[in-house]
């Protein structure tokens, strides 16, 4: 069984893994085939690597850390699919489990050649083959046309893993019955990232809260100054015309926190959204936004929310975003069905030490989930709705 997973988890200095997210949300897939005695290879990915193999970005640290929480041994080949994955592959036996190196360190994976994508999902193919079988379980990168991702199910009979089955089903709900009201909060660095899910959601959300670095650019468009923050003026013109068609539907913070400098030790002072001063950068939204933003999701039946309120790596500047999770918190308690969209969303809640099961799902896919809710068609989803292929990895 070949089964593609998100495993692309953050790595320190030392290449120690700051958050096992995606590694944890991977194994329930994994743990059922195993315990069923399937013979697993799994492939993944970790970081980007430019030109061809680069020790920094071994898939070593995860194979050690994916064989704790299984609670068994994953062998590490030491190539993509050379010889050490083949023989690693063949010696398999029932229940064993064997992770490929890194995939992007053969540059075919990403090609934007199909007959080179198909040249390495052969050689992936013939690791399972005769009787081999794909499972997509890495939601974090079914909106890309790669090799492991979309090529691989046009040769090998293919479903879906829990993991991709629960995601889409909860971006379902979020698109087709949607309980109403439906409360979006968007934050992050950069409103270009978010114009899409921004345009899609104004018609179908009750409302959309703004915060962390994006909020600025909003801001600019209303004529304030922002001083050393975070701006995008390229995008000022498309602000200003999304608050002018929707200002009903966006809301803005009414204060923020700022300092002199992008630094942990920059001393924090909160001064009204409209005033921020010339010499300083916007680092968190203030106290009285994270009361207003609660008052606005406290009834909520529906909420989701991508994109951190501010610079949560830095105490002095993670309020917003805690006060923020904690009103979702809240929501949920009281019956709202919530929904974090991954990445430094999903990151900060961890970091925050706020429960995971106090929302009603966590994604493992930031950027998935918003062009899911772009409406864009995602390549390896749209693939596993494909008939089976009859010839197998001939």
């Amino acid at each position: 069984m070949l089964v593609r997973s998100d495993l692309n988890v953050p790595l320190d200095d030392a290449s120690a893994i700051t958050d096992p997210g995606r590694i944890t949300a991977s194994v329930p897939t994994l743990r059922a085939l195993l315990d069923g005695g399937a013979k697993v290879v799994v492939t993944a990915h970790l970081g980007r690597p430019k030109n061809g193999p680069d020790p920094k970005l071994s898939l070593a640290p995860v194979a050690a850390a994916l064989g704790e929480q299984l609670g068994r041994h994953v062998q590490l080949a030491g190539d993509v699919v050379g010889t050490d994955a083949l023989a690693r592959a063949e010696g398999l036996t029932d229940g064993d489990i064997l992770l490929l190196e890194n995939i992007r360190f053969d540059p075919r994976e990403t090609s934007k050649n199909d007959g080179e994508r198909l040249a390495l999902t052969r050689q992936l193919a013939e690791l399972v083959s005769p009787g081999g079988a794909f499972v997509s379980d890495g939601f974090g990168v079914v909106h890309r046309k790669q090799a492991s991702v979309y090529d691989i199910a046009t040769l090998l009979p293919h479903y879906a893993g829990t993991l991709v089955a629960d995601e889409i089903r909860v971006l379902e709900q979020l698109t087709s019955s949607t309980a109403r009201p439906y409360a979006v909060v968007l934050g992050g660095s950069k409103v270009s990232d978010k114009l899409g899910v921004i345009e899609s959601l104004a018609t179908k959300a009750d409302s959309i809260v703004i915060g962390g670095g994006m909020c600025f650019t909003f801001l600019a468009a209303q004529g304030f100054s922002v001083g050393k923050s975070l701006l995008e003026e390229e995008m000022v013109d498309t602000c200003r015309r999304l608050l002018d068609t929707y200002v009903d539907v966006l809301r803005l913070p009414m204060d923020i926190v700022v300092g002199e400098k992008f630094a942990a030790d920059s001393v924090p002072q909160t001064v009204a959204a409209v005033s921020i001063p010339d010499d300083t950068m916007g680092l968190d939204i203030g106290p009285e936004s994270v009361k207003w933003f609660a008052l606005l999701l406290s009834n909520a039946e529906t909420v989701f929310w991508n994109g951190p309120m501010g610079v949560f790596e830095f105490p002095a500047f993670a309020a917003g975003t805690r006060g923020v999770a904690e009103a979702i918190v809240a929501a949920t308690g009281k019956g709202a069905f919530s929904v974090v969209g991954g990445g430094d969303s999903a990151a900060a809640v961890r970091a925050l030490g706020i429960p995971e099961d106090d929302f009603s799902h966590i994604s493992t896919g930031g950027g998935v989930s918003l062009e899911y809710l772009e409406g864009k068609t995602l390549p390896g989803i749209e693939v596993l709705n494909r008939p089976q292929p009859s010839g197998g990895a001939a």
